[in-house]
């Protein structure tokens, strides 16, 4: 298939494998599958949050559900469990078929697996305990990282492994996003990550930074978490799954590179835009918000690159749900980093900064862009894992979509005008400098769109669950396949060649 870019089947080839083998589906089948509970058990958590800055009570006075402990469980497992186990999904599938072998090592692959499920299990029993490193993004104490770090170089040998003894002489742009993705987390999570611990029991550990130092390293990690293994690394998901979705060579593989490089040398410099107003040091700040403008560009290269594969295709989204699924993903995604440039800015910033804007932005990026493209993505890959023509219910597909995505708009429009509201009531002032507002004036004000909030969460959490009771029915009684690697294969159609 042109759009797909994977290496074919000829009978003109001269390559030819010596013993059969099959791709290793197994290990995708499982992330897959726990990309969804993991989704459920995240988006759960996130409603129960929502719940509680309506209904404080709901903590029941019980400290393992107080907002302060559930909050990092909520982000950790939608950013780390749920987005985790569908990056590595896609990621081992997608490497596979580009690249025309199995996976490098079987017994690796498993073990990513494993001590994934191990890490996400272990985030869940010690964050409402209490034990945090109490850095955004990194909360997990240093036993879990060193865990951490293990599984990741399992995973950098498992995926470069695989593009090492590929069949094709061509490396699809997918993989280079990926690889790119694996690459700078893990020099991310170790940097971030040194610390010392101090507790005989190893639950409690300090930084190796301190003041300023520590505040610019934590976001230099934090930021480039959400440019790596939210951004780039969805964006070989976006490369490999609406070509294929669509049946359209992507609009221009010249445009992707371009999107590559630029996109990963401008992220790193961004983090800065974070601590704008602070005591980091202006030329740092006034960095971070030149660099976060400049990353408009590749960022809307890259939409608009995924946008117009469609060209020649858009009858399409009128009878498929899956290709409106990342479709509309990328719209999320151009918006969302719309947003977070003009956020960067320091006037926009002196607005948006502590507000629920910023819970609005993010939400837009991680509901709308991560989670949309992750359900049409997995919507494809399901059946094939299990050898099956497409969904039980495309109905099913077709409602999902609709909920989440009523759903996703409620939320961020919400916090949106929850935030735009508290920023200006907070800096109001009266002739004589005093405060207009007092801080628990402008907290009644946001209760309606807080409830709003939670309708829209719940809306998106109805969405999933659907989502999984399709994957069930899906899968119950279906058989799991493995499909033979092609005994004779050509390189990729490289779309330079007709659509650049």
């Amino acid at each position: 298939m042109v759009g797909s870019f994977e290496p074919t089947t000829t009978s003109g080839s001269s390559t030819k494998a010596t013993t059969a083998e099959s791709f290793n589906y197994k290990v995708v089948r499982q992330f897959a599958i726990m990309t969804v509970v993991w989704g459920i058990v995240g988006m759960a958590v996130g409603m129960l949050i929502a719940a509680q800055m309506i209904w404080p009570a709901l903590n029941f006075d019980t400290p393992w559900l107080t907002f302060g402990r559930l909050r990092p469980l909520h982000t950790n497992a939608v950013i780390f469990a749920f987005g985790g186990c569908a990056l590595f999904a896609a990621s081992y599938y997608v490497v596979q078929r580009t690249s025309q072998v199995r996976l490098f090592s079987d017994k690796l692959a498993a073990f990513t697996f494993w001590g994934w499920q191990l890490v996400i299990v272990g985030a869940a029993i010690t964050l409402p305990m209490g034990f945090t490193s109490s850095k955004e993004y990194a909360e997990l104490e240093w036993p879990i990282d060193i865990l951490i770090t293990l599984i990741w170089v399992a995973y950098a040998i498992v995926f470069f492994g695989t593009i090492i003894k590929r069949r094709v002489k061509h490396i699809y742009v997918a993989n280079w996003f990926f690889g790119v993705y694996i690459l700078t987390i893990a020099l991310l999570h170790i940097v971030n990550n040194l610390e010392l611990p101090v507790s005989l029991l190893g639950w409690k550990s300090y930084s190796i930074y301190a003041g300023v130092q520590d505040a610019m390293t934590q976001w230099w990690y934090g930021h480039n978490a959400v440019g790596f293994f939210l951004t780039t690394s969805f964006l070989g998901m976006m490369y490999y799954f609406i070509p294929k979705q669509a049946e359209r060579p992507i609009y221009s593989y010249r445009l992707s590179i371009v999107h590559f490089w630029a996109l990963n040398f401008t992220y790193m410099w961004a983090g800065p835009h974070h601590l704008l107003y602070t005591s980091l040091p202006d030329w740092t700040q006034a960095l971070g918000m030149v660099f976060s403008l400049i990353l408009l560009a590749p960022s809307w290269g890259g939409m608009i690159n995924g946008i117009m594969t469609l060209s020649g295709a858009w009858y399409k989204l009128r009878t498929d749900p899956i290709l409106k699924f990342l479709v509309v993903s990328l719209s999320f995604y151009g918006m969302s980093t719309f947003e977070g440039s003009m956020m960067s800015i320091r006037t926009v910033n002196a607005l948006s900064h502590y507000t629920d804007w910023t819970i609005g932005h993010v939400h837009s990026g991680a509901l709308g862009w991560v989670a949309m493209i992750t359900f049409g993505s997995l919507y494809y890959l399901i059946p094939r894992l299990w050898g099956k023509d497409r969904m039980w219910s495309m109905r099913l597909v077709e409602t999902h979509f609709w909920v989440a995505t009523i759903g996703v708009v409620l939320y961020i429009a919400a916090m949106w005008i929850a935030g735009v509201m508290q920023g200006l009531m907070w800096r109001a002032t009266e002739p004589d400098g005093t405060l207009t507002y007092s801080f628990v004036e402008s907290v009644k004000a946001t209760y309606p769109f807080y409830a709003i909030r939670l309708l829209g969460g719940t809306l998106y959490l109805f969405g999933i669950c659907l989502m999984a009771y399709n994957v069930f029915r899906t899968v119950v009684g279906a058989k799991a396949v493995n499909p033979l690697v092609p005994t004779e294969t050509q390189d990729p159609i490289r779309p330079a060649a007709s659509a650049a």
